[in-house]
């Protein structure tokens, strides 16, 4: 029976999780503060430690180094708030398997809780130097791939984590810029396939001319220019997974070929007259309305369904603003690397700005804004004046409520309540509070649910 350790100063939560997990066959044990813990930890072994990351006498890093410094087999799930993502990051850094932004319910910890578990058997069987080549070999895309802590990304990573080890056919659709071709590599280092090759294509890049020849390779000589052999797209990904950017510019002639080789697994190269069969998961993405272009006849109704047999559908990023600061932590990270910088955060009114401003070029221009904030700062911190003029000068949304500021605040709360249905827990991540702050107020004003 796996052995948890619940380090959590709420006592009702720590409680509730507790009787949650112990009726699910862990032997579960509890206490409240982090020198309790550390007790703990000295005098027996774990399977896993759930921690709040902050903790009324030490914080959840300080308990995580002593876990992992006794012993590093033992996972470690971090507990956190929006507005400590950041400490989320470090902790991930420091060795945690996984964290998850409070409140949650119950429920959606028991998939993190069982893969951190099947991990360290995993791990604990390897020798040492085969685990040191094994993590050289993870694709760095893979490992680049950001999970957010808001709904709307919980939710996108359910349907991920949901249809990655089928081998069923997947429709990206969202805004330019949302990171289509990050979900699509996800879903390729999910599955069956992930040793293979992952092959990228944007069908907007290709001229209408050679099409053919780059999907299907062509033989020496089958047409002017065609001096040597050419291993097509789909060659090149066979036994993995193709994905194909922009799949609404592709010709209505490139798409009746596209249908039979997805329909017969078999393709024909240029000036071929033998076929090759082929084993691949086609992805396809686009931030057109492909259903309205199988109305307009401009998309081929049959091959909209072979490769919608699964879509989903990635949010813009105003709506998952709870995500913000961790992509844009993240990014941070990656112009210090490409820069050989050590810029360490943003300042208040920095990411102030960042919180007013709508993101309309989604995460392409979140990446690019702090890789260019990053290049002009001088400072340990990246200021105001050097963000873009229309940044720095976003005013804030009317429903972006924020934290309570003004003597409006009861309207605020009742409408936060109407918005989310009455869910409490969306209600105070809409309202930047947390839950115990919301009730406080509830009761305050009187609000009756």
């Amino acid at each position: 029976m796996p052995k948890i350790l619940i380090v959590e100063d709420d006592v009702p939560f720590g409680t509730m999780l507790k009787t949650f997990l112990s009726k699910r066959d862990y032997e579960t044990e509890l206490c409240f503060s982090g020198e309790d813990a550390l007790k703990i930890i000295s005098k027996s072994n774990f399977n896993l430690v759930l921690t709040d990351v902050r903790l009324p006498d030490k914080d959840g890093l300080a308990i995580l180094k002593e876990v992992k410094a006794k012993n590093p087999a033992t996972q470690v799930i971090v507990m956190t708030s929006y507005a400590e993502i950041s400490m989320a990051v470090k902790a991930m850094k420091d060795g945690a398997f996984d964290y998850v932004s409070k409140p949650f319910r119950p429920e959606s910890i028991l998939q993190t809780i069982e893969n951190a578990l099947q991990t360290k058997v995993v791990e604990e069987k390897k020798p040492e130097k085969q685990n040191t080549e094994v993590k050289k070999t993870i694709p760095q895309s893979n490992i680049q791939y950001i999970k957010g802590v808001s709904d709307a990304s919980r939710k996108l990573n359910d349907y991920i984590e949901l249809v990655a080890p089928t081998n069923m056919s997947v429709l990206i659709t969202g805004e330019s810029g949302t990171g289509k071709e990050n979900v699509a590599k996800s879903i390729h280092y999910q599955s069956k396939r992930k040793d293979a090759p992952f092959i990228a294509v944007d069908c907007g890049a290709i001229p209408k001319e050679i099409a053919s020849s780059e999907f299907f390779g062509h033989i020496k000589g089958s047409f002017t220019g065609a001096i040597n052999d050419k291993i097509g797209h789909f060659k090149a990904a066979n036994g993995g997974t193709l994905f194909l950017d922009e799949i609404g510019n592709l010709s209505y002639e490139l798409q009746v070929q596209l249908l039979r080789a997805l329909q017969e697994r078999r393709i024909k190269p240029v000036g071929s007259n033998k076929e090759i069969e082929v084993d691949i998961r086609v992805v396809t993405a686009t931030n057109e309305d492909l259903a309205q272009a199988v109305k307009d006849g401009e998309f081929r109704e049959d091959l909209y369904h072979r490769l919608n047999e699964f879509s989903v559908k990635v949010p813009s990023l105003k709506d998952r603003k709870e995500d913000l600061m961790l992509f844009a932590d993240h990014f941070l990270e990656e112009a210090n690397t490409d820069l050989e910088k050590e810029v360490l955060g943003f300042t208040d009114d920095a990411v102030d700005a960042f919180k007013n401003y709508s993101w309309p070029g989604n995460l392409r221009e979140l990446k690019n804004m702090v890789k260019r904030a990053v290049l002009l700062t001088q400072d340990k911190l990246i200021p105001m004046k050097v963000l873009p003029h229309e940044i720095a000068t976003a005013e804030k949304d009317e429903e972006d409520y924020g934290l309570f500021k003004n003597k409006n605040e009861e309207k605020m709360i009742l409408e936060a309540l109407e918005k989310t249905a009455g869910n409490k827990s969306k209600a105070a991540r809409m309202l930047s509070i947390d839950r115990k702050t919301l009730y406080n107020k509830l009761k305050q004003y009187d609000i009756k649910l």
